[in-house]
């Protein structure tokens, strides 16, 4: 019995060996070197998104909570710091080969990048695949140096300095504003070549040529490039100096203020139509006007001096009535509008209501109440003017009132505020109307009273002010007495 029992205990210890191994051996899993889906990684705000495909074996070494993973490696193809750019969900992936997708940091920026794949249950690493260039295009659109101006200019001995704009005008997306960006400068060599001349964010010219500057985004195509700038050298006399507008010329100054810009120097006088505009000294100028603008520019030992012919494109335009109009019950006012306006177009409004279908120059109203017109310029410079207006119905000048009043407040609120006698003494009578002050001054005499007075500012103080009258007929009667004038 003691033989058997031995014997059994050496067939199971043997067998939990040969199982131990067994484990051991099925617990290796081998990833192979990713391959890649694309050449290079060319990555913007549009699009960032690439993929690799890969083998492991065996499919039985992974277990339930296995997660694959994506490095990616430094610009120079060094994992030691590596950035994981993809990490599955435990278990997803159980067959092999396998295809994940991911996408690069926005910090990306270099020729020799490489990625591997990692496992975590069981731990396994890949080799390193091909090396591919990656760039993440964080500032992909045309830019500006030289604020735009298209000419720069250096004595003799001397140099200029070219500067990527920081921030510029108007929507002049600056790659300054982005810090992990570097740049290539390249003067041409002729229309459809360049050659390099040197990286960062400036380049001081020493010799003539036109000059532009790109974002570094290495094999990579992109739009972030800048504009040309012709550099030549004032050797005697003086050279030009071009003025840019950054909103164009024409422009419309709807959009706001132009800035003039003119070429780098030490110093800077601006002139309009000839004349030196006051405190303008810098090397940009902004203006919403009309005129010719120039500039002198101290260079050092030379200057340069330029003009630009500034066209507005604000349109004018004009209206035949006034603020306020008088229209008699059944009369019909013709309003008519001129412009110089490209392609205007008209709106109507009565009461704050458009008027559906009136969309001409001219109106006519006879409704009493509030207008406006609004004046719509459709090409060019796309901008609005407008007009409002009232008509009130009119005041008859001659009502027929049966009394002479003896108190009058002139104060603007269309009541009371003429002295109006009855219809047998006004114009068209031959009655003499002659008023005084208390001191005996005459302040009207008229055989025509219109029921106007007083048509002057009376100077009114805070106590009331007391006239006389007196009313002659062609028949010589007379009407005497006094008038109050109450502020």
């Amino acid at each position: 019995m003691l033989k058997t029992t031995n014997a059994n205990q050496l067939i199971i210890g043997l067998f939990l060996i040969v199982l131990s191994v067994q484990e051991q051996v099925s617990a290796q899993l081998v990833i192979g070197s990713p391959n890649l889906g694309f050449s290079q990684a060319c990555a913007s705000e549009s699009f960032n998104n690439y993929s690799t495909t890969f083998v492991f074996s065996p499919e039985t070494a992974l277990n339930a909570s296995n997660q694959f993973s994506i490095e990616m490696s430094d610009a120079e193809g060094d994992f030691t710091d590596a950035t994981v750019v993809y990490t599955s969900n435990a278990g997803e992936i159980t067959a092999s080969p396998a295809t994940l997708e991911f996408s690069i940091p926005e910090t990306t920026a270099g020729e020799n990048y490489r990625i591997r794949i990692k496992s975590s249950d069981p731990a396994a690493t890949s080799s390193g695949s091909v090396s591919f260039a990656a760039y993440y295009k964080i500032q992909d659109s045309p830019f500006s140096i030289n604020n735009l101006v298209s000419t720069g200019a250096y004595c003799t001995g001397g140099s200029y300095l070219l500067t990527i704009d920081n921030p510029g005008t108007g929507s002049n997306d600056s790659p300054l504003l982005y810090p992990n960006l570097t740049f290539n400068w390249y003067k041409e060599t002729s229309q459809t070549t360049s050659e390099f001349i040197t990286e960062g964010p400036t380049l001081s010219v020493s010799e003539e040529g036109t000059y532009f500057v790109e974002t570094n985004y290495g094999t990579c195509t992109s739009n972030s490039f800048s504009n040309r700038v012709t550099i030549s050298e004032a050797s005697s006399g003086e050279a030009d100096a071009t003025i840019a507008s950054s909103l164009g010329n024409p422009y419309c100054p709807e959009q706001g203020l132009t800035t003039l810009s003119t070429i780098g120097g030490l110093s800077y006088q601006w002139f309009k139509d000839g004349i030196a505009i006051e405190d303008a000294t810098n090397q940009m100028y902004q203006t919403n006007e009309s005129g010719t603008f120039s500039v002198q520019v101290d260079l050092g030992e030379c200057s340069a001096s330029g003009s630009i012919d500034l066209i507005s494109e604000l349109f004018e335009s004009d209206i035949n009535v006034d603020e306020i109009n008088s229209l008699e019950e059944g009369e019909i006012l013709t309003i008519t509008v001129t412009t110089n306006a490209i392609s205007p177009e008209f709106e109507w409004y009565y009461n704050n209501s458009i008027l559906v279908g009136e969309t001409q120059d001219t109106f006519e109203a006879s409704q009493f109440g509030d207008y406006k017109v609004i004046i719509n310029e459709t090409s060019g410079c796309t901008v609005s003017q407008a007009y409002e207006f009232t008509i009130e119905e009119a005041l008859d000048p001659f009502p027929d009132v049966a009394k002479i009043p003896n108190v009058i407040s002139p104060n603007g609120d269309m009541i009371n505020d003429t002295w109006v006698l009855p219809q047998q003494y006004v114009s068209g009578t031959g009655t003499e109307v002659l008023i005084m002050t208390n001191r005996g001054e005459v302040v009207l005499k008229t055989d025509e009273y219109q029921n106007n007075w007083p048509q002057d500012d009376l100077k009114l103080s805070n106590i009331n002010q007391v006239y006389y009258y007196i009313i002659t007929t062609t028949n010589n009667k007379t009407k005497k007495g006094s008038i109050t004038v109450v502020k």
